[in-house]
């Protein structure tokens, strides 16, 4: 976020994603750790939720092996719930019953 920019304003770059609805606490955060020390390196100020989601998830986080295991875990899960793929044979083309060709000719 630009400190110029209103707080639900535009953002500059998104650096991870937080979804608070998924069960395991540790898999709720991924963050991209490149980017995250580029903007450190020139300057940018993370808030204090940011900073301590950056210290927990970051690259050298102190939560980062629970993270993986976390993260492989809830990958298992969506993979298992997937519903089955059933494929369809197509029909074969019903040729008994075929419309006439349109009439090309108007009538007056």
């Amino acid at each position: 976020m630009d400190v110029h920019s209103p707080r639900d304003g535009r953002v500059l770059e998104e650096l991870g994603t937080y979804d608070p609805l998924v069960p395991d606490v540790d898999a709720r955060a991924v963050l991209n750790g490149q980017r995250i020390q580029y903007w450190l390196g020139v300057g940018a100020r993370p808030s204090e939720k940011v900073r301590v989601l950056i210290k927990k998830y970051g690259s050298q986080g102190t939560h980062a092996e629970e993270q993986k295991a976390a993260l492989d875990r809830l990958a298992q899960t969506r993979r298992r719930r997937q519903p089955p793929v059933h494929l369809v044979e197509p029909r074969e083309a019903d040729t008994s019953e075929e419309a006439p060709p349109p009439d090309t000719e108007q009538e007056e």
